[in-house]
């Protein structure tokens, strides 16, 4: 059984001109609803403006956010359809987010659309990036899984342009590409949490890494279960034990010359996660083939760095196991060895990610990194505090506030989450070194202090707990499709991006 997770998007690209005269499918115009409702677009005249302007008023276009108002485009542009998008108050100025989310709700609306021109205000290089990377991951859908029912899909967008002044400049022409890069990274990370789980056990998700990353300068090494046994991983055997589907450790390797820092990500890659023995309930479990989000957002941000040619070594690990309740499972209990030799009570087989993780942050500080980020859908108690759409940042406070404005770049929301010391006691276990669970409240803030414990002494570490954002189960908003989000990714490259260009070190 082989999945083909190869990322496929609408072409992108810049031109300069009137969009009115282009020949398209469908022309998107912003909107907003401060005072009166207006029109925000360029390219246009006065005059073209105040005859659309004066259609969408009569079908009661209001420019709220993420508003969709489409009208025949008639003798107005050369387009099919005009699709007006709202951008809502811009009194305090347009946020390069307004406009991804504006760009991504515009072109989703379109599926079934071939060709669509954006005529949104890209009046510099970061508000295009931000447009093209919005209008490119709006533009998404997921059909491996389907067969009769595939012709009854609208396909997605094929074909995007974007109309800016400054198209042929060169930093117009670097935010084109690096938005080409972001859009291919997501949509490779949402289609691997798409996937069935039965078309995903850790030896197919590792052999996806391994496909995509082959003609990039990144090396990938995998590690079956004899070598996760001779060398000692003893979290990410022991959550695999159960399943007949053995686990992997993936070990992928970015180092271009004269780097100027060393990250080392850590991705959770639990290709389905019952809870094991601590069973989950049977409500939404068919959610849980996202529990390998973390995986595949390091797997996909180390792509993208390496197509980016950024100046910073990466060593990324997608620690990938099946944690299922099979006849070999372990056991609440059960006492086992993390890679270098700590030992962990087992007490509940469905905190079976910070088992893996632990590996991982203990082996990756043999590579002596500058930085340590781990990722992971860890705790539901993250979604009861942040929600659907908010992840936690844990770990020092330096990386944490590095993070945070990485995800404020990056346009993914993340909170600053502390770590008492009080939550540790409860940690101590009677038989081993630590228990894998504390107390039931402040489940998110113990589960961070059990990875820190495996994180070597000086080294600078953060944990992104995605377990709300990972996965959408609701409608899609913005450029934000329901299932597998691709969360992460973005502000992970941001973060490299801000090491590469010295803007933060550790």
């Amino acid at each position: 059984m082989s999945v083909d997770a190869t990322p496929t998007i609408a072409s992108l690209s810049l031109k300069s001109g009137n969009p009115l005269t282009t020949a398209t499918d469908a022309l998107v115009l912003a909107t907003t609803s401060d005072n009166k409702f207006d029109i925000v677009a360029n390219g246009l005249t006065k005059a073209a403006l105040t005859k659309i302007k004066a259609a969408l008023t009569a079908v009661g276009a209001s420019g709220g956010s993420e508003e969709i108002v489409r009208i025949p485009a008639g003798t107005l542009a050369s387009a099919k359809v005009i699709v007006a998008v709202g951008l809502g108050s811009i009194k305090d100025g347009i946020s390069e987010e307004t406009l991804r989310r504006a760009a991504g709700a515009a072109t989703r609306s379109l599926a079934g659309f071939k060709r669509v021109s954006l005529a949104l205000p890209a009046s510099y290089a970061e508000a295009t990036a931000a447009i093209l990377e919005g209008a490119a991951l709006g533009a998404y859908a997921f059909t491996d899984h389907r067969h009769s029912s595939l012709n009854k899909a609208k396909a997605p967008v094929k074909s995007i342009t974007l109309f800016a002044d400054d198209a042929r400049t060169a930093d117009f022409r670097a935010a084109l590409e690096r938005a080409r890069v972001v859009a291919q990274a997501v949509t490779f990370s949402r289609n691997l949490i798409n996937y069935s789980p039965l078309h995903l056990p850790p030896a197919q998700l590792a052999e996806a890494a391994k496909t995509l990353l082959a003609d990039s300068e990144v090396k990938v090494t995998v590690l079956d279960e004899k070598a996760l046994l001779k060398d000692g991983y003893g979290g990410i055997m022991a959550v695999g034990q159960g399943s007949a589907r053995p686990p992997r450790l993936i070990r992928m390797s970015y180092s271009p010359k004269n780097a100027v820092a060393h990250i080392a990500l850590i991705g959770k890659g639990i290709t389905f996660d019952t809870g094991g023995i601590s069973i989950k309930p049977p409500a939404n479990m068919h959610e849980m083939k996202a529990d390998m989000s973390g995986a595949a957002a390091v797997v996909a941000t180390i792509k993208a760095v390496a197509d980016l040619g950024l100046p910073v070594q990466v060593t990324a690990y997608a620690a990938c196991a099946e944690n299922m309740p099979g006849g070999n499972a372990q056991r609440p209990g059960d006492v086992i060895s993390i890679y270098g030799g700590r030992t962990v009570e087992v007490l509940n087989t469905d905190a079976e990610g910070r088992l893996v993780m632990a590996d991982v942050l203990v082996r990756a500080a043999e590579d002596k990194p500058d930085l340590v980020v781990d990722i992971a859908t860890l705790t539901g108690h993250a979604v009861v505090a942040l929600g659907h759409r908010t992840a936690g940042v844990l770990g020092d406070e330096d990386v944490q506030n590095a993070v945070m404005a990485a995800a404020e770049r990056a346009g993914e929301p993340f909170w600053p989450m502390p770590m008492p010391a009080e939550l540790r006691a409860p940690m101590e276990s009677l038989v081993a070194d630590i228990a894998n669970i504390g107390q039931r409240e402040g489940g998110m803030l113990s589960a961070g202090l059990f990875l820190k414990e495996f994180v070597a002494e000086g080294l600078s570490w953060g944990h992104l707990d995605i377990a709300g954002p990972a996965f959408n189960p609701s409608a899609p908003y913005g450029y934000v499709p329901k299932g597998g989000v691709g969360f992460g990714v973005r502000t992970l490259l941001a973060l490299i991006e801000d090491l590469g260009e010295e803007y933060i070190s550790f």
